[in-house]
């Protein structure tokens, strides 16, 4: 199997976990069989908003859903009857450091659902602790090998978040640990991931905001013979202006090919339907409107300017 992925790609991303249970429903712990079922069609919602975007006219080839198993019920092989891309965590939800969802069984679950994409979040900062991040690199290499063993796709979400020391640099101000340094820690942890001989096909990444910190990105991400890796964007559950301006950085920049978005698509339709606010039928439509106007900001930051 070839190494990277060379075609459009839009995920809708709902594998959120923990957060999603307690930030919607309040229930701590494990949920029992009646809330789990509740949190389940919660998810289903979302996913009948994207279907509404393929009806709508969305390019189902390139239209992705990236959903958990343990509230995804029937969404995952829906996905598959309609032809859409699939992709689902292996990762344990709210960790600060990587582990297996379900041990060493990871590889029976990724086989039983088929995946397109195996995702993995991680939370790597290269000055971050050290005993950490090689533990974390450890898991994540046997992951690694075991999907290149089997011919799949490995979907790797990076995030790195600030240290205290590198925060006291920019006066503790987020937005400047963003522009300022994010770009550079992320290429290195990229490159560190790399050197650990760790295989990644899309890299699943937090937006920038010069269009030279993502050509940094893929540069670094098809380093060394990579030439097939590509890079989408994540929506970090950002207000639309942030993750238009971030989309519209790396659409042209080749290399890029696509998004990943969550919350900035789902969540507050989602939480109105929830509350009470809306029907079912506006909380599906709502939803499409919302990734087809992601999709519409990407397509037309890619396109060509006219002469």
């Amino acid at each position: 199997m070839n190494l990277g992925y060379d075609h459009k790609l839009y995920i809708l991303a709902f594998d959120h976990r923990g957060s999603f249970q307690k930030k919607f429903f309040g229930i701590e712990g494990e949920p029992d069989a009646e809330q789990t079922a509740i949190i389940a069609d919660a998810k289903h919602l979302i996913f009948e908003g994207l279907m509404q975007a393929v009806e709508a006219g969305a390019d189902a080839s390139a239209a992705g859903v990236l959903v958990d198993e343990q509230f995804g019920s029937s969404v995952p092989a829906e996905t598959r009857e309609k032809g859409l891309k699939l992709a689902m965590p292996a990762e344990r939800s709210g960790q600060p450091t990587f582990d297996f969802q379900y041990g060493e069984d990871f590889g029976e679950h990724i086989t039983s659902f088929d995946l397109d994409f195996t995702k993995v979040l991680v939370r790597y900062n290269p000055d971050g602790d050290g005993a950490a991040n090689a533990e974390q690199l450890s898991k994540l290499k046997q992951l690694s090998d075991w999907l290149k063993a089997n011919g799949r796709k490995f979907l790797f979400e990076l995030l790195v978040p600030a240290e205290d020391a590198q925060l006291e640099v920019v006066s503790g101000d987020s937005e400047r640990y963003d522009a300022e340094q994010r770009p550079e820690l992320m290429r290195r942890a990229i490159a560190e991931i790399q050197d650990a001989g760790i295989v990644v096909d899309i890299w699943k990444i937090e937006g920038v905001d010069e269009r030279s910190d993502c050509e940094m990105l893929v540069a670094q991400a098809r380093s060394g013979g990579r030439e097939g890796v590509t890079c989408v964007v994540l929506g970090r559950g950002a207000d639309d202006a942030k993750v238009d301006h971030w989309l519209t950085q790396a659409a042209p920049v080749e290399g890029f090919i696509g998004f990943a978005i969550g919350r900035s698509i789902w969540w507050d339709p989602l939480k109105a339907y929830v509350d009470g606010k809306i029907d079912r039928a506006t909380g599906a439509r709502k939803i499409a409107e919302n990734y087809l106007r992601f999709v519409s900001v990407y397509e037309r930051a890619k396109a060509p300017v006219s002469s």
